[in-house]
């Protein structure tokens, strides 16, 4: 019933041109209101008359743009019957949408708001049925209790964690830092070795290369004295040079002819691997095998790849 009067009154205070509820309404002087946008600002042919005068929308009697009139009573109205609505439309969501009773009844075995209609019918005949303020009080304090365990969580256990974890990512930090420690003396000590190491074969090497340049020295002298002495000869007369004839042939010629230079001594290959930096995949190697720990599996890893 109440219903049906909102609708009658509603249909009273809806504007003949959008049909909706009136907006800031305007009265003619014909008695008919409009919304102030719907009569001052729209210009259809429906509004305007073929002389340009305007009418009325509903009756057609002419009226003057200057003489409308805002309409406060009719507002009022407006905003009453709005306010109605959407207690009706509040009301109706508590309403049983099968039998349009109110729910007052909570079926705790469907976990459902029934009315007392639904309560007698065939679906929630024999259910466990509580007043819904009940049912509401006794979950409101489930609820509540649910709210201060999480509460107590979030102020203990959450800080706890944060803290825990702090304090193991420093723990794994020092590890880390610790393991490098570890990698950086015994790389340090590979170095001192291998530099000790290169240090001794090269002495060794550059005292062979000075021997043999010894003796590079002492045939480069024996070679010179022997083009010299030849030269000589040859810039000499003939009569000179045949007067000698003997002495060379005893002495310079066989020399020429048997005269073999030596080649210097190479560096053997086996002392050439000195000046090769070394491989530090079997420095890992055998420092993973001293250390068995996670950091030295992820470096040899790293290396190998």
């Amino acid at each position: 019933m109440a219903s049906e009067k909102l609708v009658n009154l509603q249909e009273e205070v809806t504007c003949p041109i959008c049909l909706e509820l009136l907006k800031e309404p305007l009265s003619l002087d014909c008695g008919h209101s409009f919304c102030q946008i719907c009569i001052t600002a729209n210009s259809k042919k429906s509004v305007t008359g073929q002389e340009g005068e305007r009418k009325c929308p509903v009756c057609r009697i002419n009226f003057e743009s200057g003489k409308l009139r805002p309409n406060w009573h009719l507002a009022n109205i407006v905003q009453r019957v709005r306010e109605v609505k959407l207690s009706l439309e509040e009301q109706e969501k508590h309403l049983c949408v099968h039998h349009g009773e109110k729910l007052l009844l909570f079926c705790e075995e469907d976990g459902k708001v029934i009315c007392w209609l639904c309560e007698r019918s065939q679906e929630h005949r024999g259910h466990a049925t509580f007043l819904m303020e009940e049912v509401a009080q006794e979950y409101q304090k489930k609820l509540q209790t649910a709210l201060e365990r999480l509460n107590f969580s979030k102020n203990c256990f959450l800080p706890l964690s944060l803290s825990l974890l702090k304090n193991q990512t420093q723990h794994e930090r020092q590890n880390v830092q610790a393991e490098f420690r570890k990698l950086r003396v015994i790389l340090d000590s590979e170095e001192r070795k291998e530099l000790q190491k290169l240090k001794a074969e090269e002495t060794a090497i550059l005292c062979t290369m000075e021997n043999s340049e010894d003796e590079l020295v002492q045939q480069s002298q024996l070679v010179r004295n022997l083009i010299s002495d030849i030269e000589h000869r040859l810039q000499g007369s003939t009569m000179q040079m045949l007067q000698v004839r003997m002495w060379t042939s005893i002495f310079v010629i066989p020399r020429s002819k048997t005269l073999t230079l030596k080649k210097p001594k190479q560096v053997p290959k086996e002392q050439r691997s000195v000046f090769r930096a070394p491989d530090l995949r079997d420095i890992l190697r055998e420092t993973s095998q001293c250390h068995q720990t996670t950091l030295s599996h992820y470096l040899l890893e790293f290396f190998i790849v």
